[in-house]
């Protein structure tokens, strides 16, 4: 597993866990960091150990609170410093968006910009009721593409969307979750234990069950006209030739946990 002083990662149990490590400067996102967790990403889908990915910010304070701006002057002075900064922001974030298993972004604190693109990339957002969401853009000149802006709109409609970047203010973890930014809100001293249930939860659950249903939910969001239905098809046939799917029917009349193998 690849790590760096900045980005940690580690498995445990079925879950695989990536830190952004930048306490000092509330996990902001420096261009090697990006690259580090498109290779972490990496390392996740390949490794059949890994059922479930965890994404969260060390020191406690923030989750990610966007982009590392102290490191402009080297990675984003230049046309091609800038290029190379948003291919790598690009790559992580469609590791992630694609990513063949299922993620949770475990959020604490600030949550700003690129931290909120990040958690959009996420399946599930879990945050502490402390949690503070922003997307600073517009009080900084900045224009966000068209497919980072969908992922928005797709979990929280255009109405919030246009209230998150026209306003650029800060969201409270209650406002978050009524907007459908987030799924869950925990007690601080919570936050930690219940993701990790969930996450375990997850893991012990069937693979190709929760493969093809990630696949499936991925197409209907997409135009009627761009969607891979045969891909579906195919994945929801291959759970019912799975060993898993044996396993599964004979662990209910057992009246035990069922062993899944993800095949």
């Amino acid at each position: 597993m690849k790590q760096t002083d900045k980005m940690l990662a580690r498995v445990e149990e079925g879950i695989g866990t990536m830190t952004f490590n930048n306490p000092e400067r509330h996990n902001a996102v420096s261009l090697e960091m990006w690259e580090a967790a498109a290779a972490i990403l990496d390392d996740f889908a390949n490794d059949p150990a890994v059922r479930v990915v965890v994404l969260t910010g060390a020191g406690g304070k923030a989750f990610v609170s966007g982009a590392d701006i102290s490191k402009f002057e080297d990675e984003r002075a230049s046309e091609e410093a800038y290029n190379r900064y948003n291919a790598a922001v690009d790559r992580a974030s469609t590791r992630l968006a694609e990513h063949p298993k299922p993620t949770i972004a475990m959020i604490r604190g600030w949550c700003l910009g690129g931290g909120v693109g990040l958690a959009t990339c996420c399946d599930l957002r879990i945050c502490s009721d402390g949690s503070r969401f922003a997307v600073p853009a517009a009080r900084l000149g900045l224009g966000y593409a068209p497919k980072g802006l969908k992922r928005v709109v797709d979990l929280v409609g255009p109405a919030f969307t246009k209230e998150i970047f026209f306003t650029a203010r800060q969201f409270t973890a209650a406002e978050a979750h009524q907007m459908g930014l987030v799924n869950r809100v925990l007690p601080e001293a919570e936050l930690d234990a219940y993701v990790r249930d969930y996450a375990t939860t997850i893991a012990g659950n069937a693979p190709l069950t929760i493969a093809a249903a990630k696949v499936a939910i991925g197409e209907l969001l997409e135009d009627e006209s761009a969607r891979d239905m045969a891909r579906c098809d195919a994945m929801v046939q291959a759970c019912f030739e799975s060993r898993d799917y044996v396993e599964g029917r004979r662990a209910f009349m057992e009246k035990r946990k069922p062993a899944f193998e993800g095949r």
